[in-house]
């Protein structure tokens, strides 16, 4: 199987990102994270900033009065058309895009695993890391002093299950919602690396 996505769900300090991009090099395949917003404000015309705004956080923190992705997209003349809502259904468009048009590559979060959760070349990957270490990785990777990062981690991780839970039901840390579930302070990034890649070559 040539045309495989890999979609990286991570714990915020847990290098989620970081390992997706160095499997990006290692598998010399595209690598799409933030790119999304641009695509998908290029899409649809909604402005980018407005796609920053609720990027993988809820804008109404108000998170049941968010209606659950279903695949539709608001019209241009709705007064919704730029609601939470919409903005999301944009981006899951792009990303259904991506998985059929510039296969194999790797999308890092925004319910990428839910959204491409029906299309069987998909590896869902979900990174994890005790909580010291995550917030040793945002002091490094950040500049934040102790207190402020374990601020932004719980902070961020919290906006990170409230949105997954908005748009699509379920719970962002459910293990069902993934094939490989890695610990990335137990592992190190290159064991993380090394599985994920050698689930690929068993995918292909």
């Amino acid at each position: 199987m040539e045309n495989y996505v890999v979609t990286i769900s991570r714990v915020f300090g847990s290098g989620g990102r970081t390992i997706g991009k160095m499997l990006s090099e290692k598998l010399s395949v595209p690598y799409y994270d933030k790119d999304i917003l641009k695509l998908a404000s290029e899409d649809s015309g909604i402005n980018e900033a407005l796609f920053g705004q609720v990027d993988e956080k809820l804008k109404n923190k108000f998170f049941n009065t968010v209606k659950t992705y279903d695949g539709q997209l608001i019209s241009p003349d709705s007064p919704d058309f730029v609601s939470e809502e919409n903005i999301f259904s944009y981006q899951a468009k792009i990303i259904k895009e991506l998985a059929q048009n510039a296969s194999p590559c790797i999308i890092i979060g925004r319910c990428a695993d839910y959204i491409l959760s029906d299309r069987e070349n998909v590896l869902k990957v979900f990174i994890w890391a005790d909580h010291d270490c995550c917030v040793q990785n945002a002091m490094d990777v950040c500049g934040y002093d102790r207190r402020e990062a374990e601020k932004q981690v719980d902070k961020i991780n919290l906006e990170r299950a409230a949105y997954h839970k908005a748009h699509t039901g379920t719970d962002w840390m459910d293990v069902r919602n993934y094939d490989i579930c890695l610990n990335s302070s137990r592992l190190g990034f290159d064991k993380c690396l090394d599985i994920i890649t050698h689930y690929v070559n068993i995918m292909k």
